[in-house]
């Protein structure tokens, strides 16, 4: 969500929006890097519980964040939100599978993986509007109720699941090293996500400076982008069925004309707008495509696999939104955008050199003791 509010929130506390956008940085490096750590560590506690404590801590991290005196304590707060937030992405998917019957358990799979990339390209914008029509504060402060909301939710209607993974640090970390193909996917998602969010991160200020756009425009883009992310993501829930790497190449392509056609045509209102539309709709595809190509590569370690995932997706949002400051403070706004053309162009080539399979095999059982999707994807659902 802070992608949407780096211009007023930069504003509000007197700082640049490349230290702004540390906020996104400090957010998924605590994700990305200590979420393979605390799955491990907390593999013994029941699933309902540390869902419960994760929205906790989201809740109370948003709610200090809206009344924050000054920038200091809201890095600090977006560090400890980062921890929630990367093992809530890595123990999710898993723990919907094993809420239903063994039958259902790959369109469970596929509902909360679709949850997950529609909010991811329909919260920023959402937020956005939240804090176009009131200030940033206000929006966090809905964003805490919201995970009130949704830790109440959980506490009266999911059941006790006493966790089933016995996966240690060590055997995550090797995953890869003997799983060549999920070592693929990951470098991948690395790629991309920099590549994506180095540039996305930064699109509000790049529409100000190139297009003079106004806060009510941007909002308007931003609604479109994540209406075209929930749009391509539902596409994505069916072709992934016929050819995940094909989805992802197309996805990819998408990504790398739309970025091309925001540095030539964006100037204009309606080039940005047709940009932000593109890029939304290949954003959803490569979305829903990675998670995919990701659980296909390793089926028989879903938890431990999703983890990785986690590590590497979130690590890249940090590493994209820091490298994208530096761009943004040193050279401008646009070369930002032009580092993530380069990264996402460069995603492509890796998954053609390595020549990752384009259609997942079915059976495997994940660590926590339900089968793992052969490919779960929104059409599913």
């Amino acid at each position: 969500m802070p992608v949407g509010l780096l211009t007023p929130l930069s504003r509000s506390l007197d700082i640049q929006v490349g230290v702004a956008a540390l906020m996104v940085t400090l957010y998924g490096v605590s994700a990305g890097l200590a979420v393979t750590f605390i799955v491990a560590w907390t593999r013994r506690v029941n699933r309902r519980v540390l869902l419960t404590v994760l929205l906790a801590v989201l809740a109370l991290g948003n709610l200090v964040t809206a009344v924050s005196p000054n920038y200091p304590l809201v890095l600090a707060t977006r560090l400890l939100m980062g921890f929630a937030s990367g093992v809530f992405w890595a123990i999710g998917v898993s723990m919907a599978m094993r809420l239903v019957q063994e039958r259902h358990a790959s369109r469970a799979a596929a509902i909360v993986m679709s949850g997950i990339s529609i909010a991811t390209v329909v919260g920023i914008p959402l937020g956005t509007v939240v804090e176009d029509v009131t200030n940033w504060r206000t929006t966090f402060l809905i964003w805490a109720g919201l995970s009130l909301l949704v830790l109440v939710a959980v506490a009266v209607t999911v059941p006790s699941l006493p966790s089933a993974n016995a996966v240690s640090v060590r055997e995550v970390f090797g995953l890869p090293v003997k799983n060549v193909p999920l070592r693929a996917v990951l470098c991948i998602v690395v790629l991309f996500v920099l590549g994506h969010f180095g540039a996305y991160t930064f699109v509000r200020p790049f529409l100000e400076e190139g297009a003079s756009a106004s806060s009510a425009f941007i909002t308007v883009v931003l609604i479109v982008f994540g209406v075209g992310g929930a749009i391509g993501n539902f596409i994505a829930g069916y072709t992934v069925n016929r050819s995940l790497r094909g989805s992802f190449i197309v996805g990819s392509l998408g990504l790398v004309t739309a970025l091309l056609l925001l540095l030539t045509i964006g100037d204009g209102k309606a080039g940005a707008i047709v940009a932000l539309v593109l890029w939304g709709l290949a954003f959803g595809v490569v979305q829903l495509s990675q998670v995919n190509m990701t659980l296909a590569a390793a089926p028989e370690t879903f938890e431990a696999a999703m983890s990785l995932n986690t590590m590497a997706y979130n690590t890249s949002i940090a590493l994209g939104a820091l490298f994208g400051g530096l761009f943004a403070d040193s050279l401008g706004v646009t070369s930002v955008v032009w580092f993530g053309v380069v990264l996402t162009a460069a995603s492509l080539l890796v998954l053609l050199a390595t020549g990752a399979r384009g259609r997942a095999s079915g059976g495997g059982t994940p660590t926590g003791g339900e089968p793992a999707p052969a490919a779960a994807t929104a059409g599913d659902a």
